[in-house]
């Protein structure tokens, strides 16, 4: 099998990919903006969110350098945008204003945040790259492709099932999970701004 398959590379994939995406944790913020909704609706939302965090790493995986060359983006200014964005979420969710974020359509809301920064966040987009530019033969470009596809199958099933969190948790339970859930969006996003500083200070 490791003729075809480099099974090392695979498992370093997925178990980096697995805590830096953190499917599990993905789920308070997912039922925080959409547990209020119809099963159908967060049905969809949680195929588009998986699906859009899946193009993001995708596209990163294979041109990730060349495209961040191109727009003269640096990873902390990538990571500084992500953190900032997340903040932004994490505000409206900290003061009961979560509905704001929800009334644009609910694709949007399966594009930003949840697809991105959310689960394609500039971490997950960093190691994507990293594991892409290590990755020296068919081998370890299928584990790549297979470790990214296994990691998104669990985030897709994360989110698939949170109806039943939902309805365990009832309306008010989705209100406290959303405060939780804010806080825990603005502690990422600061820790991505201060990553981010750290990272021009060190480049400068």
């Amino acid at each position: 099998m490791q003729d075809f398959l480099d099974v090392r590379f695979l498992g370093s994939v997925i178990v980096t990919l697995f805590v830096i995406m953190d499917p599990p944790a993905a789920v308070p913020a997912f039922l925080a903006l959409a547990g209020d909704k119809a099963p159908k609706i967060r049905a969809r939302l949680a195929r588009q969110a998986t699906l859009t965090s899946l193009g993001v790493i995708v596209l990163f995986a294979v041109l990730g350098e060349q495209v961040l060359s191109y727009l003269k983006i640096s990873l902390p200014a990538l990571q500084g945008a992500g953190g900032l964005l997340l903040l932004l979420v994490s505000l409206n969710l900290l003061v009961g204003q979560e509905g704001e974020a929800s009334k644009v359509k609910d694709v949007n809301i399966a594009l930003v945040p949840l697809g991105t920064p959310l689960l394609a966040g500039p971490g997950a987009i960093v190691a994507t790259i990293l594991f892409a530019r290590r990755a020296e033969d068919s081998t370890q470009w299928l584990a790549l492709a297979l470790g990214v596809l296994v990691v998104h199958g669990l985030i897709w099933a994360a989110l698939r099932f949170s109806g039943g969190i939902a309805r365990l948790l009832g309306t008010s339970g989705i209100t406290v999970v959303s405060r939780i859930a804010g806080l825990l969006l603005a502690a990422i996003g600061v820790q991505l701004i201060a990553d981010a500083v750290a990272g021009f200070i060190a480049a400068g």
